[in-house]
């Protein structure tokens, strides 16, 4: 029997959102790794305890908004978080000779893409590795799917989508300005939410059409949005009627024009007064996955949304799924070769145990 493993792998944590946050606390539960440091953006988080802008006791470990001064420290890996990825930020970090996992792009990148390309040198130059990872994209919308298919042959059609209150995401600057919600349905089509999402949505769908086989399959894309028929206070965002209350995005693969892969998002700012009418439906906030095949498969997954508006202000599930996916897949990352690594060249990437339950690591 192998000797237990007990180096632990150090770990920067690059920003300090929701996603960042949770990363932290998963680093922290994890056996085999250890808080290293920590990138802020902000002044006011600059030479604080990470402990103290967690929320909890102080860790030993500053946050510090000095890029360079973060990447001279020793350490093994990067959890990239910030709200939009910067290639030249990413490259750097690569160069310095560090690994990274990421929710924020790479899932299954276009490697004619010239872009991807000076990613992967950055990658070849450092000798680490970059996997891009998360949940809607990064783990719902095309790695169990994925998994699911197994149990099916004879595949036509593969879905996954989420239904979801935005009420309970706590950004508002980033529902309003970057989402749309707020804005007229003129302005939303032209802000920058559809774009953002389709560099992630496209990705998962070729994944899963590339992986399965379907044969020379083409992309196309929808948007749809409701609007308040009265106005909607959303607590940290108030929208008037006309205005952009609910959205609908859906990214196909189709084969001889009809849909192969769909991936979807249904965001609303609850169920009362949209025009159109839309709900959830009887199964409530969730994400669906769905393979049409010999059998049908279909699994409801639910606890990823948050049960209260409250309780999704507080600390939204979803987002801490996200943070938790990246941070499980650090060991198999680090143990990878040199270059841009999806879930398709890394072995099982799991959960652990509570610290108090758990066990030597092999």
């Amino acid at each position: 029997m192998p000797e237990p493993n007990t180096k632990r792998l150090k770990v920067i944590q690059w920003a300090t959102g929701g996603v960042g946050k949770a990363a932290i606390e998963a680093v922290l539960n994890h056996p085999e790794l250890e808080l290293a440091g920590c990138w802020v953006h902000s002044a006011e988080k600059n030479g604080r305890d990470v402990g103290e802008i967690l929320g909890r006791e102080p860790l030993g470990v500053v946050a510090n908004s000095n890029k360079d001064d973060v990447l001279a420290l020793a350490a093994d890996c990067v959890v990239y978080a910030p709200l939009i990825p910067d290639d030249d930020e990413v490259k750097t970090i690569l160069r310095s000779g560090k690994n990274v996992v990421t929710p924020v792009g790479w899932v299954y990148p276009d490697r004619r893409d010239a872009r991807v390309q000076a990613i992967e040198q950055a990658c070849l130059d450092g000798g680490v590795t970059l996997h891009g990872s998360g949940l809607h994209p990064g783990g719902i919308t095309e790695k169990f799917p994925l998994m699911i298919s197994a149990l099916s042959t004879a595949i036509t059609h593969v879905r996954a989508e989420e239904f979801s209150d935005i009420r309970t995401y706590n950004a508002p600057d980033v529902v309003h300005h970057i989402m749309g919600f707020g804005a007229t349905p003129e302005e939303a089509a032209q802000g920058p939410m559809a774009a953002l999402l389709e560099g992630g949505f496209k990705s998962s769908v070729w994944m899963v059409a590339d992986y399965l086989g379907f044969r020379d399959p083409t992309f196309a894309s929808t948007q749809e949005v409701a609007v308040a028929a009265a106005p909607i206070d959303a607590g940290y965002l108030k929208i008037e009627p006309g205005r952009v209350a609910a959205r609908r995005f859906r990214w196909q693969a189709l084969v001889d024009g009809e849909p192969v892969i769909t991936a979807a998002v249904n965001w609303l700012m609850g169920e009362q007064d949209l025009d159109p009418a839309w709900t959830f439906g009887e199964r409530g906030e969730r994400f669906e996955l769905e393979v049409d095949g010999d059998p049908h498969l279909e699994v409801v997954v639910k606890g990823l949304q948050p049960d209260s508006i409250a309780e999704g202000l507080r600390r939204n599930p979803g987002v801490v799924a996200t943070a938790n996916h990246c941070v499980h897949a650090i060991p198999q990352t680090c143990a990878a070769e040199p270059g841009i690594k999806t879930y398709l060249d890394l072995p099982m990437i799991a959960g652990r145990p509570a610290p108090k339950l758990a066990g030597a690591v092999r």
